[in-house]
Formats: structure tokens, C-alpha cells, sequence
């Protein structure tokens, strides 16, 4: 366990939320798994959109005589609620997804949630949710990689339980 706020790698909290949105970053963070679920109870509507990705915590500049950035990394699980109007594509499959931004575009007179625009590297997804919950799973990890092996992450999972 760890007390938060965690100095090393920045991070203030476990948990975020889209009120948030302004002050995060998801370039080249890592998609480990997607999943598209239904609420337990008869919550409309019922769809959820879970991603299992790494966040990148904060990029750290290379130390002098040093040429390559060390990156702090959590698992995380990025969750939109009541998610709809879900489209996308999916590139090769043999390659590694990783977000290169994800927008928001306010929602409209005709549409009450805003428009989420997942893109990445080799996908490309759109959706409609009201907002999103985003789970740091783990303590952040000081690595020389943009990604968390799966030993570092414990695995895929789509728990939505911060790290305490």
C-alpha cells in the first residue's frame, strides 16, 4: 500500500472521472481488453464500455547521458456507463491497440450525452455515454516501456476497484 498523494510518479488520486477530462492523457496507453456488458439491473441503457489498459502516470525525462524516457504506469479500467450508439473498427489483429487521444464533443439538441472518439493505433472507436469512471487498479510502476508486462498488471481484469 501506498499513501496517496503518490510523489514519485505524481499521481494525486485512484480514481478519476470525466470531470477530469481537461487535466488527463491517454497517448499511447496500451488496450489490453474490451469489453461491452449490461448493467445488473434494468439501468437504461444497458450497455457498459470497459477498457483494461495501462495509463501512462506521468513521462519522465530521460536522465542526463540518458537518450530513451522511463514512463510511471498503473493498470487501469476506463468505464462508460450507459454507453450507446457504440461504433467502431478494428484494425489488424496481430498488432497492439494504444489510444492516440480520446475526444469529447459536447452532446447537441439532438443528442443529450456527448460524442466519445477512442483513437488509436489500428482502431478507431465512437461512442455516447454521459461520462466515464477511470479505476487505477495498481500502484504506478517506474519502467523503461510504455507498457506493463502481464506478471506487472496481475493479468487482464476489468475490476472496477482502485488501488488503496
Amino acid at each position: 500500500m501506498i499513501d496517496l498523494p503518490h510523489g514519485p510518479s505524481g499521481l494525486s488520486r485512484a480514481t478519476w472521472t470525466d470531470a477530469d477530462f481537461a487535466t488527463m492523457g491517454w497517448h499511447d496507453c496500451r488496450i489490453h481488453a474490451i469489453s461491452i456488458s449490461e448493467h445488473d439491473d434494468n439501468t437504461l441503457p444497458p450497455a457498459r464500455l470497459l477498457l483494461d489498459l495501462d495509463y501512462i502516470v506521468r513521462w519522465v525525462e530521460p536522465a542526463p547521458g540518458e537518450k530513451h524516457f522511463t514512463f510511471w504506469i498503473s493498470p487501469a479500467t476506463l468505464v462508460f456507463d450507459g454507453a450507446w450508439d457504440v461504433s467502431g473498427q478494428l484494425g489488424p489483429m496481430h498488432e497492439a491497440m494504444e489510444i492516440a487521444d480520446i475526444h469529447r464533443l459536447e452532446a447537441t439538441a439532438d443528442n443529450a450525452d456527448p460524442l466519445w472518439h477512442i483513437e488509436g493505433q489500428n482502431f478507431d472507436l465512437r461512442l455516447r455515454a454521459a461520462g466515464y469512471t477511470q479505476f487505477l487498479r495498481l500502484q504506478p510502476q517506474h519502467v523503461s516501456r510504455q507498457v506493463l508486462t502481464a506478471a506487472e498488471r496481475l493479468g487482464t481484469s476489468f475490476a472496477e476497484q482502485p488501488f488503496s
